[in-house]
């Protein structure tokens, strides 16, 4: 297949809401930064997310929680100049919108103002869905998320599947009906039963993305770096691992490091040469010296 395919019309947020009414699914995936992006353009995904999930694949820090409004920032505009044809979904960090309606719009304004953003996204029911109707209501396209939320997983119990118990499977259900009534575009659901994604669906009207969510969803998202096998920390279990890009890095660089200090590398190959004729005329000028 060709890295260089013909360039794609962009997506819009129409071709989401066609894809579903057909039942073709979504791809979404995620990535941080430019190269990243330029691969998710060629590989011809229709949606790109830059997930606060950066804070640990990129950045190091122990959780989503840690990373900041500026960071993401930073992190979205390099991805927006690696992207022509997907939908770019900025995600709001934790403390950037749950204070307040207007601190919700502003935020949501700066991803789209300096990062250039077509839609962002924010995390749980409650609170958040005032936030989400506030964000439309300012222009601005929304993306929801329950289920599992990252950035609240200390109070839903660590990082663990949610919605086994049916009460539970409701409070989820019943989140992502308030999200859609707010006005959000799409809806990303993780780590949940399959059964509660297959309940869910049917009723909703706008697109539902999987992540540990099952088939049934009508698109799925996965992380950059897991699918590669980039990120060196645990798995959870509904990654699927494409490709083994940290073995590969790691080999790479160890050849090149024996080599260097076996003086194998730089060849002759890979070095510059002189004009004909100059090297001997240096010489003299620095024996003139």
């Amino acid at each position: 297949m060709s890295t260089h395919p013909a360039p794609r019309a962009r997506m819009t947020l129409g071709d989401l809401a066609a894809k579903k009414d057909a039942g073709e699914p979504i791809v979404m995936v995620t990535a941080y930064d430019h190269p990243g992006a330029q691969v998710a353009e060629v590989a011809g995904v229709d949606m790109v997310l830059v997930g606060d999930s950066a804070a640990m694949t990129v950045l190091g820090y122990d959780s989503t929680v840690s990373v900041t409004v500026d960071e993401m920032i930073m992190l979205t505009a390099a991805v927006r100049r690696g992207l022509s044809a997907p939908l770019l979904v900025g995600d709001l960090p934790f403390g950037s919108y749950e204070a307040s309606d207007a601190v919700a719009v502003a935020t949501a304004q700066r991803f789209v103002k300096e990062a250039g953003c077509d839609l962002v996204k924010l995390e749980r029911g409650g609170t958040s869905v005032d936030r989400a109707r506030a964000i439309v209501a300012a222009g601005i396209p929304v993306v929801g998320h329950v289920g599992l939320t990252p950035q609240t997983a200390t109070a839903l119990g660590g990082y663990r599947a949610q919605g086994r118990a049916a009460d539970d499977a409701l409070a989820v259900i019943d989140d992502a009906l308030a999200l859609q009534q707010a006005g959000c575009t799409l809806l990303v659901i993780e780590a949940v039963p399959a059964e509660v994604t297959a309940a869910l669906v049917p009723l909703l009207d706008i697109p539902v993305i999987g992540i540990g969510a099952g088939a049934d969803a009508d698109g799925q998202v996965l992380v950059f770096h897991d699918l590669l096998g980039i990120y060196g920390g645990p798995a959870a279990k509904f990654v699927k691992r494409y490709a083994d890009l940290r073995t590969a890095a790691i080999d790479g660089i160890r050849q090149y490091a024996d080599e260097v200090r076996d003086r194998a590398y730089p060849a002759a190959e890979h070095t510059y040469a002189m004009a004909p004729g100059e090297s001997a005329r240096l010489q003299e000028l620095l024996t003139q010296r």
